[in-house]
């Protein structure tokens, strides 16, 4: 099964009683910075902080009453996780999240502070990806996947359709790739209805799974480190069904970013738009810089997917961002 521009469409009414409707606003200063027009679709006002919300209440929207009762289960970097636990209290649904021990202490609590049982495990997305899907055949529940299932990718979408009625003449929409369920969704609804769209996916250096899954002509584990875009961070699934076949379908460029650049941008937009996001939503912002993007006379949209970033990673941020400049 895929995912069509009407099931995007569905996803939009049924998770309107959980996600938000974000803004898109302009941004002067960083027009000025990056020397082009420059939109943030702020993803950040979800409830919980993240773009993952509206997929996770999508899917969960989808389950039938005995699937419900039984309770679910997911693993994540973190922003995934958060936005289960949270769509699923509001839905009455048990749920659990397995984390690695790569997530930040922050994104853990905030998981554990919506309700949710959390199991640690492993030092990687896929060690924990694994102990999920145990848990499925020992106990019954139902696995509900971060990124790769045709509801997450409808509910992704959504942003997608939000773009384009704001923005109908947007050039360029830039945004972080990770698994691919948020490129390959707003890609979906955004290029099905606007063909010329120049859709950029952004991946951090080390960890570059979906760009190096595609080089390989297949799904392939990569090594996993720190960054302070975590949310990048982790595999697409060796078994992957969907979103490997459609993010080279949608996306027309793929950039990766250094630490000490998306650092800079982290900088940028605290300096430009007195917001402190997690790297992970600003990788637009640092692939025009470290790549030197033309984007003179466009109009861009970049996805900024989420503002759960510890305190440590902003002192982190402060460190590198002189790295990049100097």
């Amino acid at each position: 099964m895929s995912t069509s521009l009407h099931d995007v469409y569905l996803a939009r009414q049924a998770i309107k009683p959980v996600a938000a409707r974000t803004p898109l606003v302009y941004s002067l200063t960083l027009s000025k910075r990056y020397q082009a027009q420059i939109w943030l679709k702020l993803e950040t006002s979800q409830p919980t902080g993240a773009f993952k919300l509206r997929g996770a209440t999508y899917a969960l929207s989808r389950l039938p009453k005995a699937l419900r009762e039984r309770g679910v289960i997911t693993c994540s970097t973190g922003n995934h996780g958060r936005a289960l636990a949270y769509a699923a209290k509001q839905l009455g649904i048990p749920a659990t999240v397995c984390l690695s021990s790569l997530v930040p202490d922050n994104k853990v609590n905030a998981v554990k502070a919506m309700g949710s049982q959390v199991w640690v495990v492993g030092r990687s997305q896929d060690e924990a990806e694994q102990a999920a899907l145990e848990a499925v055949s020992r106990d019954g529940l139902c696995y509900i996947p971060p990124f790769d299932h045709p509801d997450i990718i409808a509910g992704q979408g959504t942003i997608g359709l939000e773009i384009l009625e704001d923005a109908p003449d947007v050039d360029v929409i830039a945004a972080g790739l990770s698994g691919g369920g948020l490129v390959g969704g707003l890609g979906l609804a955004a290029r099905t209805i606007a063909p010329h769209i120049d859709l950029i996916g952004v991946s951090i250096r080390d960890g570059a799974a979906m760009h190096e899954s595609i080089i390989a002509g297949k799904p392939v584990a990569v090594p996993e480190s720190e960054s302070l875009a975590d949310s990048l961070g982790g595999g697409i699934g060796l078994n992957n069904q969907y979103t490997f076949s459609l993010v080279p379908k949608v996306m027309t460029q793929h950039y990766q970013v250094d630490e000490a650049f998306i650092a800079r941008a982290m900088i940028d937009m605290w300096q430009c738009e007195n917001r402190w996001v997690e790297g992970a939503a600003v990788v637009g912002l640092a692939a025009a810089c470290q790549h030197q993007l033309e984007w003179q006379d466009k109009k861009v949209v970049i996805v900024v997917s989420g503002n759960n970033v510890s305190t440590d990673t902003l002192t982190a941020v402060m460190a590198l961002s002189e790295q990049a400049r100097s």
